[in-house]
């Protein structure tokens, strides 16, 4: 068996503007991904560190991963719900309404994980009922998950971004936002609220997550100086 592929997440504190249909939206922060090298990364500036080219570069969504003050701050930020005004974005109100959804619950950008490893940026809108995942570039629905599907959320017990959604009958799905606290709050609230369910919330420092059917990816958390390393294997089948 070969042995397991293994990323390493650094994070770059560069801004650019977003270069999409979507150009409402402020800056957003530039993340990228490259493997863990073999020895010891150099000295960073900041909370960010050393960034790498990424297959397709572009701005993500304004996540520190591992900066732990950022993430202190964050306790102390203001829950507004909706950050990205979904009663102003027409497409937006048309997805939802061809699902018959009104009430948001939440509405930010986030990146997701996909099987391969890479990240795209999306807009996460929870309603009352489901969740959507929206490619802000080409403006359509990639995803819902109706929250009666969801089973689980993952999170880890240190300070990072990462938290995954487990929805056994269809498969899960790995996302970073600086609002996971709030993400998190908000789904487990509006279960609550439409059943007698109330999902798991696991706190780990290691979990694993059905990224396709037959792919199953270990992510797994480490405290270092300045900040949180994560990385994300690919589990090998016994």
């Amino acid at each position: 068996m070969s042995p397991s592929r293994v990323s390493s997440f650094r994070v770059s504190t560069n801004f650019s503007p977003t270069r999409s249909p979507m150009d409402r939206f402020r800056p957003l922060r530039r993340i990228q991904v490259e493997p863990e090298p073999a020895q010891p990364p150099a000295p960073a500036a900041g909370a960010g560190g050393d960034a790498a080219r990424d297959e397709s570069p572009a701005p993500a969504a304004g996540l520190l991963m591992g900066a732990k003050v950022r993430r202190r701050a964050a306790v102390y930020r203001d829950c507004k719900g909706d950050y990205i005004g979904v009663p102003n974005d027409p497409c937006l109100t048309k997805i939802l309404s061809k699902q018959g959804d009104n009430k948001v619950l939440f509405a930010d950008k986030v990146l997701k994980f996909t099987q391969s490893g890479k990240m795209k940026r999306r807009i996460l809108v929870i309603t009352d009922f489901a969740l959507y995942l929206v490619d802000p570039d080409a403006d359509i629905l990639k995803r819902r998950i109706a929250l009666a599907a969801v089973d689980k959320l993952c999170i880890s017990n240190l300070s990072d971004n990462f938290f995954a959604i487990i929805v056994p009958t269809e498969y899960d799905c790995l996302m970073a936002s600086t609002r996971k606290k709030e993400i998190v709050n908000v789904i487990v609230k509006a279960i609550k609220s439409t059943s007698e369910y109330e999902p798991e919330v696991a706190s780990s420092n290691r979990f694993e997550y059905h990224a396709a059917a037959e792919v199953t990816k270990v992510v797994e958390f480490e405290d270092v100086d300045g900040g949180t390393k994560t990385r994300i294997t690919n589990k090998e089948k016994s």
